[in-house]
């Protein structure tokens, strides 16, 4: 580690290890022996707002982390997870002057000649960029500017974070340590192409060619002529945020489950038909416009995954569909979810609980209860671990079964997605199996229900949201 880094770790370090130490006591009060301390739910949710207050102050890479773990149910439990998913809006605004420097730097000329009416006050402030409304040759636009700094900032934080993490594993070789690292790992590889909006440009109006077909979906024009590596211009889209629809849907203006249907549908053509899809799907980035169609917006994080991981995938979603958790559990180690180490009977005892909880109902509220309560006691001796592209997928899922459950308390994402799946078999199984379309229709259900609804974070949480409604549970 580079000398210059020291003042930083210790500042990182100051604020983290605290918090480190707070969660250690939860299981052992002198850290390394004695019972657990006592911690009252009120306790827990002071402890969140304050590791939420520690890590927007860490700044950018930070909090960008932190929202990719605001939907790891695996790895986070609640109140903290909830609290994570505040900090798409907690990212403190660059002041104007610096934006406006940045600018005037990157179109090598005076702002307000090259667009009309530029706002002053940011449309929205995010960890990496910051957006202002403008016109452009009469056209209302959106200017996304990369935070002054930001790169350098990024990429000696992420070097520290896997510093420390890398020395706790070393202490502590903990499976859920490790997905911590698996998730470092992946941000790492990502986020210096989410910081190059030239690359945001490219992946927008890919995808957007891609889906030209598709109505219930918009996606942004590109100003090319203005987009540089640290400035974007797009087409201004007006709408809603997804998880903010209740007084239209209250109105009837807007069909929560064709939504969801909306997302089931547009998910499964990017992630199984294309193998590239948006991977950065929070609410803050899908809006709802007045004619109840979604807004797809920012395009800095999207993953390319081949066909040999969509396939993978593919298989351990059909056992699972089968309720077969033997293949299943194979499915479980071939993707390298499976912690180094973990017994195939301790695996294939947590696929018999997912698949449980999975295919709960209204009907059945008391079975799901107890399963749920169960899966909350034990889930964080169980040894899932997400590598690579999955990390994304699983957001994915998390994003779905959170809108849908929003919206409706008896939300079951296997029966909406059925009917959906349904009509795009054919295209999904020409492009991952190289068939005609002619298999049964429940193999095609199987494939995105896998991706899109069965991911073990997405089960998760919904066990979580059952117990937490209607049994809440004493916290430790």
């Amino acid at each position: 580690m580079p000398w210059r880094d020291l003042p930083r770790l210790v500042v990182i370090l100051w604020r983290l290890v605290p918090l480190v130490v707070s969660f250690f006591r939860d299981r052992r009060r002198w850290v390394r022996w004695g019972g657990p301390v006592a911690r009252t739910p009120a306790f827990h949710e002071r402890r969140a707002r304050r590791m939420v207050h520690e890590i927007a102050v860490l700044g950018p890479a930070f909090v960008k982390l932190a929202q990719i773990f605001a939907t790891r149910a695996d790895l986070v439990p609640e109140p903290y997870l909830a609290a994570l998913g505040t900090l798409t809006d907690r990212v403190p605004p660059v002041p104007w002057t610096q934006i406006r420097a940045a600018l005037q730097h990157a179109w090598q000329a005076d702002p307000d000649r090259i667009v009309d009416h530029l706002d002053p006050e940011p449309l929205a402030a995010g960890s990496l960029g910051q957006v202002h409304r403008a016109r452009y040759q009469g056209r209302d636009v959106v200017v996304k500017v990369l935070r002054p700094n930001v790169e350098a900032v990024v990429v000696r934080d992420v070097r520290l974070a896997r510093a420390i993490v890398n020395a706790v594993y070393a202490r502590f070789p903990h499976h859920h340590v490790l997905g911590f690292r698996v998730v470092l790992d992946e941000f790492d590889l990502h986020v210096r192409e989410e910081m190059d909006f030239e690359r945001e440009a490219m992946q927008c109006m890919r995808m957007r060619e891609r889906f030209s077909d598709e109505p219930r979906l918009r996606i942004p024009r590109v100003e090319t002529a203005l987009t540089r590596r640290d400035v974007l211009v797009l087409e201004f889209m007006e709408g809603t945020r997804i998880d903010a629809l209740d007084a239209q849907i209250a109105r009837g203006l807007v069909s929560p489950t064709a939504l969801v249907e909306t997302l089931i549908e547009s998910y499964a053509r990017m992630m199984l038909r294309d193998g590239v899809f948006h991977a950065d799907p929070h609410p803050g980035n899908l809006l709802v416009d007045a004619q109840g169609r979604i807004v797809l917006l920012d395009f800095g994080m999207v993953i390319d995954v081949g066909v040999p991981v969509r396939k993978a995938l593919f298989d351990t979603i059909i056992a699972a569909i089968r309720r077969d958790p033997d293949a299943t559990t194979d499915g479980f180690f071939a993707l390298g979810m499976v912690a180094p180490g973990t017994e195939r009977e301790t695996m294939r005892e947590l696929v018999r609980v997912l698949l449980d909880i999975a295919y709960q109902d209204g009907a059945m509220e008391d079975r799901a209860r107890a399963i749920a309560d169960r899966v909350m006691r034990e889930l964080f001796n169980w040894p899932i671990v997400l590598p690579g592209e999955l990390v994304y997928f699983a957001r994915t899922a998390a994003l779905i079964e959170g809108v849908g459950s929003r919206y409706d308390r008896n939300f079951n994402s296997i029966k909406v997605a059925s009917p959906v799946v349904l009509k795009l078999r054919r295209e999904l199984l020409a492009v991952l199996l190289g068939d005609n379309g002619t298999r049964e229709p429940i193999i095609t259900i199987a494939a995105t229900l896998g991706a899109l609804a069965g991911g073990a974070s997405a089960v998760i949480g919904r066990a979580w949201r059952r117990l937490q409604r209607d049994n809440p549970p004493s916290v430790r």
